[in-house]
Order: C-alpha cells, then sequence, then structure tokens
C-alpha cells in the first residue's frame, strides 16, 4: 500500500531534494518558483527530479505526468496526484 502523504509534507519533502541534490538555496523555493527559469533546470535535472521523486513515493512516475510541470506547486499537485490516484 502506498503512504498518504499531505501536500505540506511533499512540498517539504521537494524543497529538501532541490536543496540537498540540486543545491538550489531554499529561500529560492518557492511555490511559484518556475523550475527552468528561477531554479535554472535543464532537461536533465528535470529527469533526475523524476527518479529523485520515485525514489520518495515508491511509485514509477510517467513522463508525461512531467510534461506540464513549470513550478514548484505543480511538482507538489501532480505527486500529491499521483499518490492519490494510486492508493
Amino acid at each position: 500500500m502506498t503512504q498518504k502523504y499531505t501536500k505540506e509534507q511533499i512540498a517539504e519533502a521537494l524543497s529538501d531534494i532541490l536543496s540537498d541534490d540540486f543545491e538550489i538555496e531554499k529561500s529560492k523555493i518557492l511555490p511559484s518558483a518556475n523550475l527552468f527559469e528561477d531554479l535554472e533546470f535543464d532537461s536533465i535535472d528535470a529527469v533526475d527530479l523524476a527518479v529523485r521523486l520515485q525514489d520518495f513515493t515508491k511509485q514509477k512516475i510517467s513522463p508525461d505526468n512531467f510534461k506540464q510541470i513549470k513550478t514548484v506547486q505543480d511538482v507538489v499537485d501532480a505527486v500529491y496526484e499521483l499518490i492519490e490516484n494510486n492508493a
């Protein structure tokens, strides 16, 4: 069974991943922050983030789930939806 997380818990875990693995200052990790423009992500970073989120959720994350993601909040919402739909 998949563990349930609140959006706040997902946001906290995402903040830790972005800070620890991608060396992004926590002060820059805001819900409205654009991954590519504000946090300077590239396509490889996006794949790495998807892998880290798979580790966090213990679920396979389809690349289609991430095509529309632009902001930190989009990531939180997508992960939350994935967990809810597979609970």
